[in-house]
């Protein structure tokens, strides 16, 4: 009865922006969260150190004027959709992004940059791979809090979905490709996450990897390449195609950041991060063990690493690869950071989980260390689910060897 609830709050409240932070789950899904591995090269093995890749500047120019269509931003007259921005549909699309991503900026991401720049400064210039199960394609807040990272590895239960090449589409079918990217933003750019039901409709359809470029775009990234790949039952990241049989299925996009040359690396996985489904997929386990000492993230993942019975595995796997760890309390419960282990930093406000959550989902313990302790500092943001003023928090773990 308690895992029916669970999983009826998870489909309406989705992961964090998540998922921009997302654990998503149906009621039938109660067993399958979207898990993926940590990032590697899809040529060998996890954490080898891969040779920098000769940059196709077609290509480049292809992918980074696409996103930035979808993202609502002008490109240049020499681009080959140049006149796609000339139809009333872009016109209305960019006024609408222009103005929503501006509040956004103002109200919240200049908020987030600035905090972490000062609060978490060790993590938010750290170039280590960062590690984001229950994501949703919240790469903006990944990036935003984590904006040095090499690597990115957001996993979640949405599928890629089609490459939205422009190159191949049709004027209509252009047209719809920017309707989809809009609507599905609408909740992350309300709040700070995806709301599981919104996705669970707007991106089953598309998929994730239009939000995906959107949010690269939007955070003055140039996109060099897009390409399917997938985890072998090795645990090894192999090119494939959008179908890919065997494999944990998920996309890679290779992107420069502003002012820098060096490529970089967003990987987004679609598979189950229940415990169930880690057993049918043991590859993911083994590539997120060769994860080289990733940072973590986890926000509005839904409270399902709370319970034992449904997700411990991925809690313990998580854990156990963790060298710090960033997360409101809808990731892991207080309880399971050893003190022997862990050294923990509390911020914001500690308040009840907001409906569909219910009381169970409260943190007596995490409480009390909010109560006892006056001089913990307030977050001039709101995050995840509980995004109203004063009403957020976040925890900050470090392991301690």
């Amino acid at each position: 009865m308690r895992l029916s609830l669970i999983l009826t709050a998870a489909l309406l409240l989705g992961g964090g922006l998540q998922s921009c932070d997302s654990a998503n789950q149906s009621t039938t899904a109660a067993k399958t969260e979207t898990a993926s591995a940590p990032s590697t090269s899809p040529e060998g093995s996890p954490g080898e150190t891969p040779t920098t890749p000769q940059i196709d500047e077609v290509k480049a120019a292809r992918w980074t004027d696409i996103s930035k269509l979808l993202a609502g931003m002008k490109v240049g007259d020499d681009s080959e959709f140049s006149e796609v921005q000339n139809r009333p549909t872009w016109v209305s699309h960019h006024n609408f992004l222009e103005d929503a991503f501006n509040k956004l900026e103002d109200q919240q991401l200049s908020k987030v940059r600035q905090w972490a720049a000062t609060e978490i400064a060790d993590l938010h210039n750290s170039t280590q791979p960062l590690f984001y199960p229950f994501s949703g394609p919240d790469i903006l807040y990944a990036n935003t809090f984590f904006p040095k990272a090499e690597e990115y590895v957001l996993i979640a239960l949405e599928p890629v979905g089609p490459l939205p090449d422009f190159s191949q589409l049709s004027p209509d079918q252009q047209n719809l490709k920017l309707l989809e990217a809009k609507n599905s933003l609408f909740a992350i750019l309300q709040y700070s996450f995806f709301r599981t039901n919104d996705m669970k409709v707007d991106l089953q359809k598309q998929g994730v990897l239009p939000v995906l470029l959107v949010f690269l775009a939007r955070t003055k990234n140039r996109v060099l390449d897009v390409e399917y790949i997938g985890i072998d039952s090795s645990g090894m990241v192999q090119p494939t195609n959008e179908k890919a049989k065997g494999m944990v299925p998920g996309v890679k996009v290779t992107f420069t950041a502003a002012n820098e040359e060096k490529p970089r690396t967003l990987y987004y996985f679609s598979t189950d991060l229940s415990d169930d489904g880690l057993k049918k997929t043991p590859q993911l386990t083994q590539f997120v063990k060769n994860l080289d000492q990733p940072n973590t993230y986890l926000k509005a993942a839904s409270y399902l690493m709370h319970y034992d019975s449904t997700f411990k595995q991925i809690r313990e796997l998580t854990l156990s690869k963790a060298t710090n760890l960033l997360q409101d309390d809808s990731g892991m419960p207080v309880r399971v950071f050893e003190d022997n282990k862990w050294n923990l930093t509390f911020y914001g406000n500690y308040t009840a989980p907001r409906a569909p959550f219910t009381a169970e989902e409260y943190q007596t313990d995490l409480n009390q260390i909010y109560q006892k302790n006056a001089n913990i500092q307030r977050l001039n943001f709101g995050i995840g689910y509980n995004f109203g003023p004063n009403e957020s928090n976040l925890m900050l773990a470090k392991a301690k060897s």
